[in-house]
């Protein structure tokens, strides 16, 4: 049964029938296809897990991450501004997020100078820090990236991001402030044709910001390319989520007054820990819908492990080097792995592992800025070198001497020599030399 429903779907999602309908229909298979992706995603429990992760990284690094903010904001004068923006942030709450504001409040205020000296600075850097790559690799599972920022880069870039973080948002809160301030406005807010309007669109900001600060997640996080389009696809439906959350949350709130009689006094923890889990979810969410955005060739086939055969994994080996000492004779250009994916039009994903043992070999390299090199001279890298990667290479100790049927191993040796027959002693050199003088 379960099986004809999945023919079913498949057959309306993906077919033509729809299509057929004009551009109503068009719209409408493409809304189902983005719905069946997101539910299909949502189901398989990746998402879910790893928003779970969040809310357990967010306890532990709350405290030292606002501590960390504040002193930033008092540097500057401003640390009251931010306060009243977070009562509004933890308003869904009701009563409960009221008590919580007021208690990180407190401790956050306990945090004098003398605290943040030498190790208790360190401490609070590192737990800020590791938050940060917690939800860099969250990212990055969603846009199929196995290789994290290096420890260079994401200290300077998260730090730069913490430190100039609140300043942005608390500029941007007062820029808001004043603007509603200004006679011009009050007088259109007085006005009784445009005043409606206006006040609209003051209810209407605080999304807008929430909208904005989940497309500069979704274009920042992922150590990857993502373009402002996809971004900003998933930073507006995320805001529109998220206000929805906020809407459905705070009437969830006013009615559960069953839920404080049975926890009593553990009824603020559970309902702070399941509206944490509900804002991650929400967050992971819509940088999916954007990874899709721009990736839709994935709607259909989703997240599934890559299953390569030999035959595939030694011509990815031998492309890859190619692709990158082709580069390299090239001093005035360079290639990533994203490049090398784009080229072959093979996910980055199931590239990742042949990138990752090629690396290994000590055949391949990378800069600080992700840029791949050959790992030595390429007059010293055999095609037989690239070759053993995929077809020797990364054998478990108890595999190493099996006990072979003897005319098995036979026919192994014989292939072996035809492949070495075919190859000889060619080197990546030889390889681009004649690939160069081919085209000519």
């Amino acid at each position: 049964m379960i099986a004809s429903i999945q023919h079913f779907l498949d057959n309306v999602i993906w077919g033509n029938q729809i299509q057929k309908a004009g551009l109503p229909g068009r719209i409408l298979v493409v809304v189902l296809r983005y719905l069946y992706a997101m539910l299909r995603d949502f189901f398989s429990g990746q998402l879910t897990m790893r928003a779970m992760s969040l809310v357990y990284t967010t306890l532990l690094s709350v405290i030292p991450l606002l501590a960390f903010s504040f002193a930033v904001l008092k540097g500057f004068g401003v640390f009251n501004q931010l306060e009243p923006y977070l009562h509004n942030l933890l308003a869904p709450l009701g009563e409960q997020g009221v008590e919580i504001t007021a208690q990180i409040l407190t401790l956050v205020d306990n945090v004098q100078g003398s605290v943040l000296g030498g190790v208790g600075l360190a401490f609070f850097l590192f737990t800020a820090i590791s938050t940060v790559q917690k939800i860099e690799e969250s990212f990055n599972y969603v846009w199929y990236v196995s290789k994290p920022r290096n420890f260079s880069r994401r200290f300077t870039e998260y730090l730069i991001v913490l430190m100039v973080g609140p300043m942005v948002m608390v500029t941007a809160i007062g820029m808001i402030t004043s603007l509603q301030s200004n006679e011009v406005v009050q007088y259109l807010l007085s006005n009784a044709a445009l005043g409606p309007i206006f006040v609209l669109g003051g209810k209407l900001v605080p999304y807008v910001l929430i909208s904005g600060v989940f497309t500069f997640l979704y274009m920042f996080m992922p150590n990857t390319k993502v373009n402002f389009k996809s971004a900003l696809v998933g930073g507006v439906a995320g805001g529109c989520m998220w206000a929805t959350m906020g809407a459905v949350f705070t009437t969830f709130i006013l009615y559960a007054s069953r839920t404080q009689q049975i926890y009593a006094g553990f009824a603020v923890v559970i309902t702070t820990l399941i509206w944490l889990y509900l804002n991650w979810l929400i967050l992971l969410i819509g940088s999916q819908l954007a990874f899709y955005h721009q990736r839709p060739a994935f709607l259909r086939i989703g997240r599934q492990e890559p299953k390569l055969s030999n035959a595939m994994r030694e011509r990815l080996a031998l492309n890859v080097m190619f692709l990158v000492g082709q580069t390299f004779r090239h001093s005035d250009k360079t290639i990533t792995s994203q490049q090398v994916s784009a080229k072959l039009h093979i996910p980055s994903i199931a590239l990742a592992p042949i990138s990752e043992a090629l690396e290994s070999a000590g055949l391949l390299t990378s800069t600080e800025k992700e840029a791949l090199l050959p790992g030595r001279e390429m007059s010293r890298i055999t095609l037989t070198d690239i070759l053993d990667v995929v077809r020797v290479q990364g054998e478990t100790g108890s595999y190493r001497k099996p006990k072979w049927s003897g005319s098995i191993d036979a026919l192994g040796d014989k292939l072996d020599s035809a492949v070495s027959g075919v190859i000889g002693e060619r080197t990546l050199a030889d390889f681009l030399d004649d690939a160069e003088a081919s085209k000519k």
